[in-house]
């Protein structure tokens, strides 16, 4: 099934769309604000449907809040030091909007943009693909940006995700889906039973202000370690919370499988595959109780956690990182599969 409907206005006078997707027991509501994913309710092992990603009701509060509850994250995801970055002999100067440092392009986040929506179907599958126009300068950042990112929601219970960007010149380009995930339920408590598998062997060290120090290290007999399954609240304290970068063990541009996550009580699954060479873990540490949500829920800290696939962060100052300077030559392109069962 695939719809589509007017849920409100912008400021602008712009109509916010939202697209619901239904194939077999799973849906997906996509809004038009941000590319956001609104909701997504799939089966537990019982059969009983829950909205399992963490949000609003009404689509203009993602405009007042600094979560980035489901959104399309960019031009570049995650944090770059001090609000700066060289390119080409030339320094550019973003906003500051995380103590010296910018993330997620500050006001300039393509989270908080209108796409453009055409609706599609793939094989009998629903689908939609959301654009939109980024000019040269937007943020303080270089060059035009064409973008686009599809959702494809299959019968076997995947997501699909994925994004396009084009460049009229050299920029540095992170696109990532920011949704926050409670197997359990959205409003349902923490995520700190739910049991994480990562195939990942390395993570990027961080300094007081989670920016990449430059060390890449080793995951092994650290609180950093899921190698092998384990619940997220076993070492969390010891990390000091999760809101760090994991680097997949196989390094190479094809879509592989790098993540399993269950929650045991409602026996709900995730797997996440993608062609990204990274994803920043984050446990929602700055959630306190404050951000009322769907169903006039208020989400306490660790009630989700995001698996956000991406380039390593602070990329642009730090040239011994997977390169995430795009241009006319190199487009940006990469995929992200959610893929939903029970146990």
């Amino acid at each position: 099934m695939l719809t589509k409907q007017s849920v409100g206005t912008t400021a602008q006078g712009e109509t916010i769309y939202q697209v619901t997707l239904s194939n077999g027991p799973v849906t997906a509501q996509i809004l038009s604000l941000g590319a956001n994913l609104k909701t997504l309710r799939t089966p537990d092992r019982k059969g009983e449907i829950r909205d399992i990603v963490l949000g609003f009701d009404n689509p203009l509060e993602n405009l007042s809040s600094t979560t980035y509850f489901g959104q399309t994250v960019g031009r570049f995801a995650n944090r770059i030091a001090h609000a700066r970055f060289s390119l080409e002999g030339k320094q550019y100067v973003l906003e500051q909007n995380d103590g010296q440092n910018s993330l997620h392009s500050g006001s300039a986040n393509w989270g908080w943009r209108n796409w453009h929506v055409e609706t599609f179907e793939s094989h009998g599958n629903p689908g939609v693909v959301l654009s939109l126009f980024s000019p040269d300068g937007e943020g303080g950042f270089p060059g035009s940006v064409t973008a686009t990112v599809s959702y494809l929601l299959l019968e076997n219970g995947e997501l699909s995700i994925e994004y396009e960007a084009t460049a009229s010149a050299m920029t540095p380009i992170n696109l990532t889906n920011h949704s926050y995930f409670n197997l359990a339920g959205a409003a349902s408590g923490t995520i700190l039973g739910h049991e994480v598998q990562l195939a990942c062997d390395r993570y990027l060290e961080v300094d007081a202000n989670l920016i990449p120090t430059g060390n890449v290290l080793p995951v092994a007999g650290t609180a950093f370690d899921f190698t092998k399954k384990k619940a997220v609240g076993k070492d969390i304290g010891k990390a000091g919370g999760y809101d760090h970068c994991f680097v997949l063990s196989d390094s190479r541009e094809h879509l592989k499988e790098f993540a399993f996550v269950v929650d045991p009580v409602s026996g709900r699954t995730m797997r996440i595959s993608t062609t990204l060479p990274a994803v920043q873990l984050y446990t929602s540490n700055f959630l306190q109780g404050k951000e009322v949500g769907k169903g006039k829920v208020a989400y306490p800290k660790h009630a989700g956690m995001c698996f956000e696939t991406q380039y390593y962060p602070d990329s642009p100052n730090q040239k011994q990182f997977p390169s995430c300077i795009f241009s006319k030559d190199r487009s940006f392109k990469h995929t992200t599969v959610f893929a939903f069962g029970t146990l």
